[in-house]
């Protein structure tokens, strides 16, 4: 078993997070209302199948992975939990936005060093890492100034963001279905 070849996570991890993504940075984007297709999508896709490509991660000997796709299920959880609180319990707990502009702020520093792992790592990882730095900052700054403008620009970056995190989970699916480079990563040099 141990000389076994173990299926790559990493497609389920950045699937779960990439259309994730994409969802609620339509709905940020101003093009529908949040809802529960996006609570339940954060709950099972972009939580709990982050959680568990994290796990097999953690299987195969990668730490980068196993936090990035932990943290990032985790985020989602939470990020659904905090929403539906502020539904269920308004008159018992704050509901400042300028706390969630720290909450994102919090994550965009993560997700900066986070990027800095990625160094050596594909173009494609890469550009996911800097491109959701950049959302998290300024999701951040939309809660602190409450401009809706700059929550609008959030959302075409958060889907371009979503949207690359599909293509590079779909490149390293088909790329090892047919054995061949049928979608390209930048791959770095070695």
């Amino acid at each position: 078993m141990d000389n076994a070849k173990l299926a790559n996570p990493a497609p389920l991890g950045l699937m779960g997070f990439g259309m994730t993504t994409v969802l609620l940075n339509i709905h940020n984007a101003g093009f529908f209302p949040i809802g529960s297709m996006i609570l339940a999508m954060g709950i099972f896709y972009g939580g709990l199948a982050q959680v568990i490509a994290g796990i097999l991660e953690y299987k195969k000997g990668n730490t980068f992975g196993l936090t990035a796709f932990i943290s990032y299920g985790c985020f989602w959880l939470t990020l659904v939990f905090i929403l539906l609180m502020k539904t269920m319990v308004k008159d018992t707990l704050v509901d400042d936005v300028v706390f969630m502009g720290w909450y994102l702020f919090l994550w965009g520093i993560f997700t900066f060093f986070m990027w800095l792992g990625t160094f050596g790592k594909s173009r494609a990882i890469q550009f996911i890492f800097c491109s959701l730095t950049v959302l998290f900052m300024l999701l951040a700054i939309r809660d602190w100034t409450g401009n809706v403008t700059i929550g609008m620009i959030a959302g075409y970056e958060g889907i371009v963001c979503g949207g690359s995190a599909i293509y590079l989970a779909m490149a390293e699916v088909l790329n090892e279905a047919r054995g061949k480079t049928v979608l390209p990563i930048g791959e770095p040099a070695k």
